[in-house]
């Protein structure tokens, strides 16, 4: 019986680390949007959360049928819904066989324990809902319905439609059982709830008004570095089609400079820190000029630049055709450059470790970012560019249900006042026949 849980739970282990991979990004983008910083506790609890219900989704789906198998045939039961709550009564029984013993009503009875497993099933959704988003019971246990909800019309549907007929049962009673545990959750997760610090509390502590976060502005590069390969790609390949292999190479410092120079110049930031709420400003505030701007995009693009050069210095030198490149990326014609890259091995081997040569200056850029006193990089000091945070969306704006106001006190008379003076700087009720102006 235990194979049954343990083969979903390893699914989900496997599939985990490559969808946390691929959600990192925009989990960042969306974390430095709304809070402005994003703290490690943060980042465990929605990825707890991500794991459990990849967890919980594999539980409810895994196994899959082969697809040799005819789930219209084999599982004809299925496709009928059970609408009618208290089945599951029925179910343990049936179970038992009409036995009235605690073994087979309890302990060796499989419907009591698949109505038991299905109660468990989302009680951590309630204990997730109180503890990282700090909503009441009624948010709990309508989080609860509607995940209950989407797993049951998945088994109904079979996969959305992978499989012809649905392979697991839609019951109503499922439905009912793990919503009153996503409530359960909810009410025991009130003492971890109070132990726990506020995430808010813990981000406040450590965003830092005057300064971006290095996590803030490394994915605002990621970004500028993704959006300016693919305009570049994309670029190259129309520069291709109607100028031919020789203007390839020009693509990319056009981009570079268009990406870099000409839309910060114009906006105040690359795309990238616009998603990432962070604009370029100068030592006193301002928006930078040209000159900066070309500084800053002439030693950030030092890494890449250097693989450019090589790229078309040596591959003429090799007697190489530009278009080569394009015939390895179809695959067609890649044993020529192969064969012309072993004649001239000083060629072939600089090819070969350019990469690895800007890998290794990217991670020294870094290293240096992250040992300067002020978080300051080559890029920014040479050009005196700086990086100034947009207010988040969950900013302080004046006091908030977070952090309110603190409210003023009314002036207290003074002890050395006489009597009359002190009576007038009482609080005073307003008069219901006065009407003020």
């Amino acid at each position: 019986m235990t194979d049954v849980y343990l083969l979903p739970i390893r699914t989900a282990a496997l599939v985990f680390p490559g969808l946390a991979l691929l959600m990192f990004v925009p989990t960042a983008v969306v974390i430095y949007r709304r809070h402005g910083v994003m703290t490690r506790w943060r980042v465990l609890s929605l990825y707890g959360g991500v794991y459990y219900a990849l967890t919980a989704l594999c539980l409810t789906i895994v196994p899959l049928p082969s697809p040799s198998v005819d789930v219209c045939a084999r599982y004809p039961s299925f496709a009928d819904p059970q609408f009618m709550p208290g089945t599951a009564f029925t179910d343990i029984w049936k179970e038992a066989h009409h036995r009235v013993t605690f073994n087979a009503l309890v302990l060796e009875n499989s419907a009591v324990w698949q109505t038991v497993f299905n109660l468990f099933l989302l009680l951590p959704l309630g204990a997730f809902v109180r503890i990282h988003f700090r909503r009441g019971p009624i948010a709990a246990t309508a989080a609860g319905f509607a995940g209950s909800l989407l797993l049951e019309l998945t088994q109904y549907t079979g996969l959305w439609g992978l499989y012809a007929c649905p392979y697991r049962l839609f019951s109503v009673d499922d439905l009912i059982v793990n919503t009153a545990g996503a409530a359960l959750g909810w009410a025991a997760a009130g003492p971890l709830a109070r132990v726990l610090p506020d995430l808010n509390a813990l981000d406040d502590r450590a965003l830092d008004p005057h300064k971006v976060p290095f996590g803030r502005r490394l994915v605002a590069l990621l970004l500028d570095m993704t959006g300016a390969a693919l305009l570049t790609g994309a670029v190259g390949g129309l520069v291709f089609l109607s100028m031919g292999a020789d203007a390839v190479l020009r693509v990319p410092p056009v981009v570079w400079v268009l990406w870099f120079v000409v839309v910060p110049r114009w906006s105040g930031a690359t795309p990238g820190k616009h998603v990432l709420l962070v604009k370029l400003v100068t030592g006193s505030g301002g928006r930078p000029g040209h000159g900066a701007l070309a500084l800053r995009a002439a030693v950030l693009g030092l890494p890449f630049a250097g693989v450019w050069l090589i790229a078309g210095a040596t591959l003429p030198a090799a007697g190489t055709d530009p278009s080569a490149l394009i015939e390895v990326a179809g695959g067609v014609g890649y044993r020529d450059v192969v064969y012309t890259l072993a004649a001239d091995p000083v060629s072939g081997l600089a090819l070969l470790l350019a990469p690895f040569a800007c890998l290794a200056l990217v991670v020294w850029c870094v290293r240096a970012v992250r040992r300067h006193p002020q978080g300051l990089g080559l890029h920014e000091i040479l050009s005196g560019v700086r990086n100034e945070a947009l207010p988040h969306a969950t900013a302080r704006r004046g006091g908030s249900p977070d952090k309110p106001v603190e409210p003023v006190e009314p002036q207290k008379p003074s002890p050395s006042a006489p009597p009359e003076q002190a009576l007038h700087q009482l609080p005073q009720e307003p008069k219901p026949d006065r009407v003020s102006n």
